[in-house]
């Protein structure tokens, strides 16, 4: 029925009255999330406990003419790696972490044995930096990508952290990054020596444009004062994430001789201060690793074999806490609620390496 005269014009006034707040109130949320409307609209996807994500608005020309370009057969492949929501998992690999029993073993199958992880397994891409890596993946991996490095650089060896080929490596594979976040993808980054127990994501902010595990979880309240690791990060795809990255890149040149890593704790209070960006410390608690985890299987998500030197010492030590968790997951409810088994067994090795006694 339709309304006329005096009365539907009172009535109109007080919808529009009623609506004009509301309105008002997505307005301003939108804005504080700087994303738009769509941002609101923060659902968890089905059983895989993925989130829909917004993807980045379309870029200005400036942004354009600031795209990385190359990496051929990235733009064909990333539809069949990623999630509903456009997000991909990333890791590398060379020739001597993707040995039969190695790194990219323990790491895959990590997902398999974790609690309500194995689909993720579908949603990796892993990342060769070297002919042998490319080979191994493909024969145990559906989806795996070769990054063209200079074909004068070793990348195979099993101690080529923090050598000079390293630092090379870990920029290009910002370029890399960058140009996934350009296509509208999401990705979260997890090195080699990384195993997952359970969904990482259910502890990941949404209002974050980038979050990062740490080694020491001292400050809850102030993030920036945690010393971050990116040995695992969450990005997700914004215009204000995009430029994040090319400001972390950019500041190379300034700090030449750091890594990745070394440079953007240089620069987190810049990314905060001159774009605006939304950085998260993540707890211990949930993204564990060997400088500091918790005996608190009940909780933790990821378990990283930092605060250790030597391919041989991380292997050996991680099977030791995939080995735990398989105890651990054998209990009953009931059991695990007691604590029947709630404690891993120190890394030992990898911690001797660093001069800490067990």
């Amino acid at each position: 029925m339709g309304f006329g005269g005096k009365e539907g014009s009172h009535l109109a006034s007080f919808l529009l009255g009623a609506a004009l707040p509301t309105a008002l109130l997505f307005f301003l949320a939108s804005d504080r999330l700087g994303q738009g409307l769509s941002s609101i609209s923060v659902s968890w996807a089905g059983s895989n406990g993925t989130r829909q994500q917004p993807a980045a608005g379309p870029l200005s020309q400036a942004g354009r003419d600031q795209e990385v370009v190359g990496f051929a057969g990235l733009t064909e492949l990333l539809p069949r790696v990623a999630m509903e929501d456009k997000t991909v998992i990333l890791t590398l690999a060379n020739e001597a972490w993707a040995q039969p029993g190695s790194l990219l073993d323990i790491y895959r199958e990590s997902f398999r044995n974790g609690e309500d992880t194995a689909h993720f397994l579908d949603h990796v891409l892993v990342v060769a930096v070297d002919a042998g890596g490319f080979e191994r993946c493909k024969a145990v991996h559906p989806h795996c990508y070769h990054l063209e490095v200079n074909k004068s650089t070793n990348l195979s060896s099993a101690s080529m952290f923090r050598t000079k080929e390293f630092v090379e490596l870990v920029w290009l594979k910002l370029s890399f990054q960058q140009r996934i976040l350009e296509l509208g993808y999401n990705f979260l980054f997890m090195d080699a020596d990384i195993i997952m127990f359970r969904n990482p994501f259910r502890h990941i902010s949404v209002y974050a444009d980038m979050s990062l595990s740490t080694d020491y979880y001292r400050d809850t309240f102030a993030p920036l004062n945690n010393e971050l690791n990116t040995g695992l990060y969450y990005m997700k795809s914004t215009n204000r994430s995009i430029e994040m990255i090319r400001y972390w890149r950019a500041a190379r040149e300034r700090f030449p001789d750091g890594s990745e890593q070394d440079v953007f704790n240089k620069i987190k209070h810049e990314l905060v201060g001159k774009i605006q960006g939304r950085i998260e410390g993540l707890d211990t608690a949930y993204f564990s690793g060997f400088c500091e985890f918790h005996d608190d299987l009940n909780r933790v998500c990821t378990m990283h074999a930092n605060c250790c030197i030597g391919l041989a010492n991380k292997v050996l030590d991680l099977k030791d806490k995939a080995a735990d968790w398989r105890n651990y997951t054998a209990l009953t409810t009931e059991e695990r609620r007691k604590g029947g088994f709630n404690k891993w067994t120190p890394p030992a090795r990898c911690w001797k390496t660093i001069g800490w006694n067990v």
